[in-house]
């Protein structure tokens, strides 16, 4: 008992697994579900429109932060979120074998969508407060690597493992429920591991919402958000900076999984999750390190046209696939380009939203930029799957590469920020 009431343990017991809890969830319901229904027969439009629904918890959890803030524990609040992640992902198994699959295995992927949103400011919120400030700089990379991991886990291994069960067995419903056996298990196992493993911060006292100060404090907020220079611009920026990628983001995997004569390339599912979730998550990972790094080196305003283009051009890469339909062997270099260009791209769009959020309202500023971005995601994903069966894959991804232009058009009208100017 006194070891599990340790007011402190060694980061690298629970960083790791914080956080890969925190990113196994995020991909499996918003890219590895569009896989799962694809592959049980539903159509594109379906599939883009009801799972962009799965975002809305990513927009609107800072609405209920503080509910997570004042109420109970950071700890507690880890725990039963992971608890409840198991049976979600159980009852999604469940699911896949009934004939009314989509819908319930859909109710499950909404309320998994909920908790994990509240996991993340639970597990964001026990981060700063079991560990030191010097402890949080140098694990700040750390939590980032293994979140990443996890949806190299969710979206590779974990679909290539499904593609197996399939090839072997030629059941598509029972290698899904396999994988979402695995996923809850490893939920449950995460519960049990944390449940003995975490400590017990005293700043992490059980509260009560006893006054109106965070109402109070939520409006001054917002209020302080609005008025922010050119807030107008930065908001059109984070809606249209990434619409090109919404609405691709939808048909990545049905593209790579539909056949030939459909416009596809004919993809099967072990191979999109070497090619997307495996190669392509990584070349993303490398492309942000990398943009990151030459920000941070050269400044915003020298890198930002150039990290732009790399960001938007490589969606013409599509337009060809579509058009030329290659092998396996030319999509493998083909997604990773494009998502390495991505990945540099979308440090633009985080250092621009971090250099906006400033103040005494700074980090709240920040969630709620990063919330207006998840609707931004959301909102073309309701009609990118309607508008690919209405023209086809290849006119789709001429729409798409031309829906990056208005994104580029707000970034010369941004606030001017000179925190780069010493690099440049």
């Amino acid at each position: 008992m006194t070891a599990q009431r340790a007011a402190s343990r060694n980061p690298w017991t629970f960083v790791p697994t914080l956080y890969f809890g925190e990113g196994l969830p995020y991909i499996l319901i918003n890219t590895v579900s569009v896989i799962i229904y694809k592959k049980m027969g539903a159509d594109n439009a379906s599939i883009a429109f009801w799972t962009s629904w799965l975002y809305l918890p990513w927009v609107i959890k800072m609405f209920w932060g503080p509910l997570v803030d004042t109420n109970s524990t950071k700890r507690n609040w880890i725990l039963a979120t992971q608890a409840a992640m198991a049976c979600c992902m159980l009852v999604t198994a469940w699911s896949l074998s009934i004939t009314q699959f989509f819908f319930v295995s859909l109710a499950a992927f909404v309320a998994g969508a909920f908790i994990s949103a509240t996991y993340d400011i639970a597990a964001d919120g026990y981060y700063m407060l079991a560990l030191t400030e010097k402890e949080q700089a140098f694990f700040v990379g750390l939590r980032s690597g293994f979140y990443r991991l996890a949806m190299i886990f969710g979206s590779g291994l974990l679909v290539y493992f499904a593609g197996r069960i399939e090839a072997a067995s030629g059941n598509v419903p029972l290698s899904w429920t396999v994988v979402m056996c695995i996923a809850g298990a490893l939920f449950a196992l995460a519960f049990a591991w944390h449940y003995y493993i975490l400590p017990y911060p005293k700043s992490d006292e059980r509260r009560t919402a006893g006054d109106h100060a965070g109402l109070t404090s939520f409006k001054d907020v917002f209020t302080a958000y609005l008025k922010q220079e050119k807030v107008g611009v930065l908001v059109a920026f984070i809606l249209l900076y990434r619409l090109g990628e919404a609405m691709l983001l939808k048909l990545v995997s049905p593209f790579l999984l539909d056949p030939h004569q459909a416009g596809g390339l004919g993809l099967t599912t072990s191979e999109v999750g070497l090619v997307y979730g495996t190669v392509g998550i990584l070349a993303l990972v490398a492309g942000g390190i990398i943009g990151g790094a030459l920000i941070a080196k050269f400044g915003l305003r020298r890198c930002i046209w150039p990290l732009v283009l790399a960001m938007h051009l490589p969606d013409l890469f599509f337009v060809y696939m579509a058009y030329a339909q290659p092998p396996v062997a030319f999509a493998y270099p083909l997604v990773a380009l494009e998502q390495f260009g991505y990945g540099m791209g979308f440090t633009v769009f985080t250092v621009t939203l971090m250099y906006s959020a400033e103040g005494a309202y700074k980090t709240s500023h920040y969630a709620i930029s990063t919330g207006i971005m998840a609707l931004g995601m959301m909102l073309p994903g309701f009609f990118s799957g309607w508008l690919q069966q209405a023209v086809g894959y290849r006119m789709f991804f001429i729409i798409v590469c031309f829906l990056t232009i208005p994104g580029m058009l707000t970034i010369p009208f941004l606030p001017t920020k000179d925190k780069d100017s010493s690099s440049s």
